[in-house]
């Protein structure tokens, strides 16, 4: 439900904000008002098309924006959200659609950005808008058949077909890919077993390069790390002046001081201390140093082996450990290719049975569909009658989608093509609904399946502009009958020209062009129950302050609008 719109520097309107109630809103003025324009705001912020030509004169930038809430039964617009990491702010989300005159504009949903695509199919699930073509869902077939499996009742069947159908879609690629794979299976075997068996024979280990780089090293510069430590080793202990005997010396020195001063005792424990470190320290050394050994066929062997290391590396990977997982890979994938026959067997019987469940859940639910179709066309036909349309013929058609060889043609929500047709007069052929002429005709028509689908249908807000085009008398009170019943349980906005239309209002807004400055605005606002009475005179005479119009507004509020605002 829409519950606020905000225009902003949108054709004739300066800046406007309205709040808006369930039920049914009713939308008049005198023509030239403007009411065309707000139907242009709410479908540009929808998703509709729009050129630069929509900003208002002298401004850069158009922007609508409205809070709509979310009915708790909508799964469409929850799965959605859901798709798009999109959360829903108390059971309200934010629109907000804007254009330059540069002919960028961006779109967000809370505030999160979003392609025109993407909001159209969002919007799809929240209004429904009847008047111009273009806006219309009822145009289009994918809308025809989820009218018909609402009102058949089997949109959990359906969803459920779907998610088995799209099982057996990924199993048949699956099979496709097999059999791909099988015609350049023996080639990829050949190149598998070369690969493993050559990391196998090299046997590379993680960190081997390091190490063995480390040690080459250590070869390669031999004499210079021999005669460096050699001189460490002299400094600590072999010269006349090493530091150990040095050092060993103050020690004991110090030892026989601290015995006539105590104070010196932690000095003396200190140099104790440095003596046995470093003395520690001197053993490693000329341990390290006695180790020392150089062996020109290692060397040459290391080279050997980082050459084998390189070679391995520049195929396989760029470590040890990369090598080692490309080998666990094409164990794997060796060993799945010897299964693929099986794998393949098994692959066929699942598809077999998978194909046997679709088509058997698909017949299903053309039989459903077929019995509910006949059942819902009467039913909007009835009503259709009742709305200017007395010799209107409306038909579902639900087809097969055709023959693949000797199999029938079943895609993600079963074998059948549905499309809604209508006869408008007498004598016609059925035609498909975009070969209406009338904008009229075809909110009638939707009219007409929102009355029969009010309480299954999903889509919360309605959206109504020409609905009284070439109707009057007891068509327009039907027609505002209608509305009202429909306006029980979902969001209506209805622009109209017809008192008898008005009067059915739960909330009548008026569209006004007035003079600000220089400038030419449209406004939108809510009528108080005495201006109501005033614009429903209007709009049955002319003269909202003629005596004998007032009178018979004040008729028709009392017999229609009885416990409305």
């Amino acid at each position: 439900m829409l519950e606020e719109l905000v225009i902003k520097d949108y054709a004739l309107i300066d800046k406007l904000s309205v709040h808006f109630k369930d039920g049914l809103n009713i939308i008049t003025g005198e023509t030239g008002a403007g009411k065309s324009i707000i139907v242009g705001a709410l479908s540009f912020m929808l998703g509709g098309k729009a050129e630069i030509d929509i900003i208002r004169t002298g401004c850069e930038e158009a922007s609508v924006s409205g809070i709509i809430a979310v009915g708790p039964d909508n799964k469409d617009v929850a799965l959605w959200l859901q798709g798009k990491d999109i959360a829903p702010d108390d059971g309200h989300i934010i629109i907000r659609r804007n254009l330059k005159r540069s002919g960028r504009g961006a779109i967000y949903v809370q505030d999160v950005p979003v392609t025109r695509n993407e909001l159209l199919e969002l919007t799809s699930y929240l209004f429904d808008i009847h008047g111009q073509h273009e806006h219309q869902a009822l145009l289009k077939k994918e809308t025809h058949r989820r009218y018909l499996d609402r009102f058949a009742g089997i949109e959990d069947q359906v969803q459920a077909f779907t998610t088995i159908f799209l099982e057996l879609s990924e199993k048949r690629k699956e099979l496709e890919t097999s059999l791909e794979l099988e015609k350049q299976r023996n080639e990829k075997q050949e190149i598998l077993a070369f690969a493993i068996e050559e990391i196998n024979k090299a046997n590379p280990k993680p960190g081997e390069t390091a190490e063995l780089e480390a040690e080459a090293r250590k070869l390669a510069e031999y004499e210079k790390l021999s005669t460096m430590v050699m001189g460490a080793a002299d400094v600590l202990v072999h010269s006349d002046l090493s530091v150990i005997p040095l050092l060993r010396k103050a020690k004991t020195a110090l030892e026989s001081a601290s015995v006539i001063d105590t104070s010196l005792s932690g000095l003396s424990e200190r140099f104790s201390d440095l003596y046995y470190e470093l003395e520690d320290a001197s053993d490693q050394l000329i341990d390290y140093k006695d180790s020392l050994r150089f062996d020109v066929n290692r060397l040459e062997a290391i080279e050997e082996r980082l050459t084998v290391l390189f070679k391995l590396k520049k195929k396989y990977g760029d470590s040890e450990e990369a090598i080692l997982s490309y080998r666990d890979q094409a164990e794997n994938e060796l060993e799945n290719l010897a299964k693929i026959e099986e794998n393949r067997a098994l692959l066929k019987d699942a598809i077999s049975k998978l194909e046997q469940e679709v088509s058997r859940r698909a017949s299903e639910l053309t039989a459903k569909r077929q019995a509910a179709a006949t059942t819902l066309a009467s039913r909007i036909t009835q009503i259709l009658s009742t709305l200017g349309m007395p010799k209107a013929q409306f038909v579902i058609q639900v087809q097969s989608k055709g023959l693949n060889g000797n199999a029938k043609i079943i895609g993600p929500y079963g074998a059948d093509d549905i499309e809604f047709l209508i006869s408008a007069n007498l004598g016609e052929p059925v035609k498909e609904l975009s070969k209406i002429a009338s904008g009229g005709e075809l909110s009638r028509v939707m009219l007409a399946i929102k009355t029969v689908l009010a309480n299954t249908d999903t889509v919360e807000t309605l959206v109504f502009d020409e609905i009284d085009t070439g109707i009057g008398g007891e068509v327009a009170l039907s027609v505002g009958e209608h509305l009202a019943q429909v306006g029980k349980t979902k969001q209506i906005f209805c622009i109209t020209h017809l008192a008898s239309i008005a009067v059915r209002a739960d909330n009548h807004l008026k569209v006004e062009k007035k003079i600000e400055g220089d400038r030419t605005v449209t406004t939108l606002r809510c009528l108080e129950q005495s201006e109501r009475r005033e614009e429903i005179a209007r709009m049955l005479s002319g003269d909202s302050a003629a005596s004998a119009a007032l009178a018979h507004a004040d008729e028709l509020l009392s017999k229609y609008n009885k416990g409305r605002n």
